[in-house]
């Protein structure tokens, strides 16, 4: 759904109602200091942090982003100090902070099970989050954009309060390259002799059952979540040589279809994603063998989900009509992986509020490791300004398209950032290409819908 739209407020429904609840762990740590600097209407960060193992860290957290009442809407929100291979305490401090209350919350008040969702490509802050929404006492564990085949013994160690250190993906590191690890060890951070934690369930996200039954090589796969390319967010790319349609969208083939026959040879339970957001996609899933089904568009567009009001409405209405388009990215998404973004007025999707908008990357949450020329670790982006990633060595070619969509997704939850010429950051946001169910949920295109109502149609 992109980052934050599945927060605590959203999950924590989802998971009262007897489903599973799942929390963004994407950009977590941002969210909740733009909450702060909002004022934490509510008290809900506070409360949450009020249960921190550590207060001291806690209220360092506070005291450092909550603004009583909020900054002025037009204020530039502080930024936090960017994550790299050894990352500073504060970020370390506050990235365990954040992803312990969104769980905490999401919890609150029912004893149902709820999970966070990561991407793996977004490796540098993965222990330091991973721990803090152990600490919270998160049940399950969904990644996918990547290859999670370190999660498993990752989540052992942190369950045992040990030091766990995570391989980083450097491109075009030849045999020779020495490795590079990040390492976390908590007792770096909180005292020894604390009880083991519950070592969650861990669902990887794939589009295959190759990667699936690669994955069961390292160590206790619980289940997976077979995402299909119609899916919202990032997509996995086509399988072989890549091909793009008239419209300029990637081409899945035959190649890119489920394998249910080695799928089912795993023995792990498993659900579809991707165009089954309806009672008969339900029904179909379960009748290929699965447990159920993953959905998210249906519910980044209810009431409870965090993208902003007008950009819900607007999209709802569009999509009652059957006049909503989602267009899947080749170029948009600075990691490589095709993005899905619906089309829609006054956000990047539109062709000139892109080439209008000054580039600037100052959240780097999708930055990607290069070597530099003295064989240290370097960090860049492709949407970041073309002369810098070119001046750390990138292929001019790598930046063309390419969007900002750590500000951006942040913008659809009304977080934009407000930049010094008084301009504020734009949204873009993304959907699965389905959108049917709008007109099972909606009396017409001014209505609206809550998260039991979209679990009670998907289950009537």
């Amino acid at each position: 759904m992109g980052i934050g739209v599945s927060g605590w407020q959203l999950a924590g429904v989802v998971a009262r109602l007897g489903q599973l609840g799942v929390v963004s762990g994407a950009g977590a740590h941002i969210v909740m200091s733009r909450v702060l600097q909002h004022g934490d209407e509510g008290s809900h960060y506070r409360r949450a942090l009020a249960q921190f193992p550590d207060q001291g860290m806690a209220e360092r957290v506070l005291a450092s982003y909550f603004v009583a009442g909020g900054i002025d809407p037009a204020t530039p929100f502080r930024g936090i100090r960017q994550f790299s291979v050894e990352s500073c305490r504060e970020v370390i401090e506050f990235t365990m902070c954040a992803n312990f209350a969104q769980v905490w919350l999401a919890k609150e008040g029912h004893g149902n099970g709820i999970g966070v969702n990561f991407l793996e490509k977004v490796q540098l802050p993965f222990l330091f989050a991973l721990y803090g929404a152990l600490l919270a006492g998160v049940d399950y564990i969904l990644i996918g954009a990547g290859v999670p085949n370190q999660v498993p013994a990752a989540l052992q160690k942190l369950a045992r309060h040990e030091s766990a250190s995570y391989l980083l993906h450097i491109p075009g590191d030849g045999a020779n390259a020495g490795k590079v690890f990040v390492t976390f060890d908590p007792a770096d951070f909180f005292p020894p002799g604390r009880p083991q934690l519950k070592v969650p369930k861990f669902f990887p996200i794939v589009a295959s059952a190759s990667l699936a039954q690669a994955l069961m090589k390292s160590g206790d796969i619980d289940g997976f979540v077979i995402e299909g390319p119609t899916a919202g967010g990032h997509n996995a790319p086509p399988r072989g040589h890549s091909q793009l349609s008239s419209d300029g969208e990637p081409v899945y083939g035959p190649r890119d279809e489920v394998d249910f026959e080695r799928l089912y040879k795993l023995e792990r339970p498993f659900w579809l994603a991707g165009g089954y957001a309806s009672p008969a996609g339900l029904q179909k899933a379960i009748s290929l063998g699965a447990q159920g089904i993953q959905v998210g568009s249906i519910f980044a567009l209810c009431e409870e989900s965090r993208i902003s009001k007008d950009l819900k409405q607007a999209i709802r209405r569009a999509g009652f009509r059957g006049e909503q388009r989602v267009f899947t990215d080749p170029r948009g998404s600075p990691t490589g992986f095709p993005f899905k973004v619906a089309t829609l007025p006054g956000t990047l999707s539109e062709p000139d509020f892109y080439a209008a908008r000054e580039r600037v990357c100052d959240l780097r949450g999708l930055q990607e490791l290069y070597r530099t020329a003295d064989g240290s670790v370097g960090y860049r982006c492709p949407a970041e300004p073309v002369e810098q990633f070119v001046a750390k060595g990138g292929n001019p070619e790598a930046t063309v398209g390419r969007k900002c969509l750590c500000n951006a997704l942040l913008a659809n939850l009304g977080l934009g950032q407000w930049r010094a010429d008084g301009g504020v950051e734009l949204p873009l946001v993304t959907l699965g290409d389905d959108l049917s169910f709008l007109r099972n949920l909606m009396t017409d295109e001014s209505s609206a819908y809550t998260a039991e109502q979209a679990l009670a149609y998907l289950l009537s």
